[in-house]
């Protein structure tokens, strides 16, 4: 068996779940489980419609509800085999009079509660999901369609529930391979329920996570996460256009990648994988003749020092200096318990004997956080900020790297610097501002020179 993951973009449309079923029927004898996302931006859409129930705006919403179930209607006609457009009609109108009469008591309460944003952003998956479980029938294949609520079950953290995963596991052991045998399952990514069935959903990227940790639970060969791009590449492509295919690349790479910006891949996913040594694969559905990138367990020999380099914007460098704790222990202590207690996560860190310096991409809670350092330290602030994450095995046995990084950035402002205690990634940051500039000096430093087997070059 093996798992595939299709995002938003590659079920966005009938042309494109069409494509997906060619891609799907191809690999028909590894016995594939899909795993989908929500239509396009259904999930947007679905959040901007509980959005304007609360605000009370009936004028808006109540069109913006007949808007999507004439896009999902639409779409679906043209793959759905004409034997099931009855089956296909019923099935939208029960979904969408439940969702119509959840939004109107949205609208009654004039509140959205984490528990109301999962059981309506639920809607897109288990839309997606039906929609291209009859789709594949029209391409010629026998599909079994499994509500991800019956066998990903989750504590109660809605919007970033968690998998319960011998429950999980076990329930999709039982219930997978048996079908997997004789059909293409077809499954939503995202969401899950708690033990009583209250519907729940992993966060946004979650589908990804799905992915992961059914391919975990059913002993899949291999995990295929399809999305829009060629694989991991060299640089973010929203940055630096032309960069590199990476051929293969370790877990312990990904994740950093993952962690630190590259959004090809949720942070999360390489997780349960890693745990079950199950290699993961991105792909691009546009272009499925592409490699590329495989995701190994092993450390992977290369010739350049670095794998990759990933980004995060719209980051906060928090400045906290107290000469006060001069010689004193517990500083550290004290700090990071604050951000503990307002749950909010550090990216970067780095310290001296009276200061420390951190980074936050979550600033919702930061006044609360400068409120309860200021009781005994200096505390400022830079917004604005970006991080540059240079990630490679190769990093911590080859000398000279911070060099070459401080001298492809001459005369660029590095507000701080990093090494992680992988040793596997070397993080800075700039201003947001010079992101471009700085991820191209140090592309042109790292990647001029390819190791050909581990990286494709753009322009072959």
């Amino acid at each position: 068996m093996i798992v595939m993951k299709f995002g938003g973009t590659s079920v966005e449309s009938a042309t494109a779940i069409g494509r997906i079923a060619s891609i799907v029927k191809a690999r028909a004898g590894q016995k594939p489980v899909v795993v989908v996302s929500a239509m396009g931006k259904t999930t947007n859409k679905l959040l901007a419609i509980a959005a304007a129930a609360i605000a009370g705006k009936r004028d808006d919403y109540i069109p913006q509800l007949h808007d999507l179930r004439d896009y999902h209607s639409r779409e679906a006609r043209q793959v759905v085999p004409l034997a099931n457009r009855a089956e296909l009609d019923r099935t939208l109108d029960d979904h969408f009079q439940e969702l119509t009469e959840l939004v109107k008591g949205l609208a009654v309460l004039g509140e959205l509660t984490p528990r109301s944003i999962d059981a309506i952003s639920s809607y897109g998956e288990r839309l997606s999901s039906y929609i291209v479980s009859l789709a594949f029938r029209h391409f010629g294949m026998e599909t079994a369609h499994v509500d991800s609520r019956r066998v990903i079950i989750t504590d109660r953290r809605h919007t970033q529930a968690a998998p319960l995963f011998p429950e999980t596991y076990s329930r999709l052991a039982k219930t997978i391979p048996p079908l997997a045998q004789t059909h293409v399952v077809v499954m939503g990514g995202f969401i899950g329920s708690t033990e009583d069935g209250v519907t729940t959903t992993l966060g946004r990227g979650g589908s990804d996570y799905t992915a992961s940790f059914v391919g975990a639970g059913i002993g899949a060969k291999e995990i295929q996460i399809w999305t829009d791009v060629d694989g991991m590449l060299t640089a973010d492509p929203t940055i630096l256009p032309g960069g590199h295919r990476v051929k293969t690349i370790s877990f312990a790479e990904a994740s950093e990648l993952a962690y630190f910006g590259a959004k090809v891949l949720h942070p999360a996913t390489v997780v349960p994988a890693i745990e079950k040594n199950i290699p993961v694969l991105i792909l691009n559905s546009r272009r499925p003749e592409v490699a590329g990138t495989r995701i190994v367990s092993d450390t992977v020999r290369c010739g350049n020092a670095v794998k990759s380099i990933a980004c995060k914007r719209k980051i906060t460098l928090v400045n906290i200096h107290s000469t006060r704790m001069l010689m004193a222990h517990g500083f550290l202590r004290r700090i990071f318990e604050i951000f503990d207690r307002h749950e909010t996560a550090v990216d970067m860190e780095a310290t001296s004997e009276v200061s420390v310096s951190l980074t936050i991409d979550n600033t919702s809670r930061l006044l609360g956080i400068c409120e309860e350092l200021r009781q005994f330290s200096d505390v400022g602030m830079e917004e604005g900020q970006a991080i540059v994450c240079l990630v490679g095995e190769n990093i911590r046995y080859t000398p000279g790297v911070a060099a070459r990084v401080f001298g492809a950035l001459n005369g660029l402002n590095i507000r701080m610097i990093s090494q992680g205690a992988s040793l596997l990634n070397l993080s800075l940051v700039v201003a947001e501002a010079d992101l471009a500039k700085a991820v191209g000096s140090l592309h042109r430093e790292f990647f001029t020179k390819l190791d050909e087997n581990v990286f494709e070059s753009a322009s072959a």
